[in-house]
């Protein structure tokens, strides 16, 4: 059993507010897929305000969404994300989000029972941007494993 679980932050750049007409379908979804992720084998917490999501939280900027949550592994996120209804979200991200310039994904490993700040997964986000992958910050593409482990942690696909 490992020490460590992954943390995973994801900022959204809204192309309108978050209570607009164009917005209201991701918005009708957002409980479904909370309570997806919150169902899903290997979920650990997620960020979220007393109305149950993250949505009101500003840290980015008005006009981004965050999400952060922990995971028991690097699989169970990532079939979360790629393998469960979540796809049938991302596929129609474009209607949602614009296309964000810089690096707006970031994993990177934590002590089990740690739970990162909104702080914290900024720092972490900034390391990816300024460095690229490292064992301190990663993506999907390219995973470092877990502190102390000893054999390498194969890219998930």
């Amino acid at each position: 059993m490992s020490l460590y679980q992954i943390a995973q932050l994801n900022i959204a750049a809204l192309s309108a507010p978050i209570d607009s007409p164009q917005l209201a379908d991701f918005v009708a979804n957002l409980d479904r897929v909370n309570a997806l992720a919150e169902a899903s084998q290997g979920f650990v917490w997620r960020l979220q305000t007393e109305e149950g999501d993250a949505t009101g939280i500003d840290y980015f900027g008005s006009d981004k969404i965050v999400n952060l949550s922990v995971w028991e592994s690097v699989e169970a996120l990532h079939s979360y994300v790629y393998r469960s209804a979540h796809v049938e979200i991302m596929r129609r991200k474009q209607e949602w989000f614009e296309k964000m310039g810089e690096v707006h994904m970031v994993l990177w490993w934590v002590p089990v029972g740690h739970i990162p700040s909104i702080e914290e997964a900024a720092e972490r986000l900034n390391i990816l941007r300024e460095s690229g992958p490292t064992a301190a910050a990663f993506t999907f593409r390219k995973v470092f494993q877990a502190p102390g482990e000893l054999n390498s942690t194969p890219e998930v696909t």
